[in-house]
């Protein structure tokens, strides 16, 4: 079972598998600060909870939990070490934080992975004319892999190639619209609870009275 939770200042949605569901609403401190009604877009493109205190002293606070980090730490950390100290998700949707997706990185790999400065969208795609060529980058070099008649077949020839050879350290473009029988597997949606953002909060042991079954 997995769950979409509303963002409480986007339209947008995060993805968590049930045990990082059931994580999120009965852990004492979490469901003390009503962390699963409070997660919010970061402009880093994650989902972030951050509420300010007002300390005994008269002054505040404020105290950030990055999601993907705090699943990270609590369910992979046992694969953490060396370089790899960077929670990344493998599809390059950091509101997707199902366990399956998320991964622990080096910083070089990481740096693979930062947004596409292409003007098309898609990391290693370029119009030119009506056609869109696919590019790669092998050991500072760019490589050709092939023009295609849409930016989404280059996007995926761009991941088929990436896959190759980089494996899971490689970029994914996130594809917009694919074909029947493309490589992007889409998530079964008739196993999604959408979890509005209503300000109730979670209660131990119990699920939220606005789950849409």
């Amino acid at each position: 079972m997995l769950y979409k939770v509303k963002l409480k200042n986007a339209e947008e949605s995060v993805l968590l598998d049930d045990k990082i569901y059931e994580f999120l609403t009965t852990d004492p401190y979490l469901v003390k600060v009503d962390f699963i009604n409070n997660l919010r877009r970061h402009s880093s493109g994650c989902a972030v909870f951050q509420k300010t205190w007002k300390k005994a002293d008269g002054g505040y606070k404020t105290e950030t939990i990055y999601l993907h980090k705090l699943v990270a730490e609590k369910f992979l950390v046992d694969t953490k070490g060396g370089d790899k100290n960077l929670v990344g998700a493998k599809n390059g949707n950091k509101l997707d934080c199902r366990l399956e997706n998320l991964i622990y990185r080096s910083r070089s790999v990481a740096s693979r992975k930062r947004k596409t400065s292409s003007k098309v969208g898609y990391t290693g795609v370029y119009k030119e004319n009506n056609r869109y060529r696919a590019v790669i980058s092998v050991n500072r070099k760019s490589v050709h892999i092939g023009m295609f008649a849409t930016a989404e077949e280059a996007a995926m020839a761009y991941n088929k190639m990436s896959r190759k050879l980089y494996g899971d350290d490689g970029k994914l473009n996130a594809i917009k619209s694919t074909r029947k029988g493309d490589e992007e597997t889409p998530i079964d949606l008739s196993e999604i609870i959408e979890v509005p953002n209503t300000g109730i909060k979670s209660k131990r042991g119990r699920k939220p009275k606005n789950h849409i079954q």
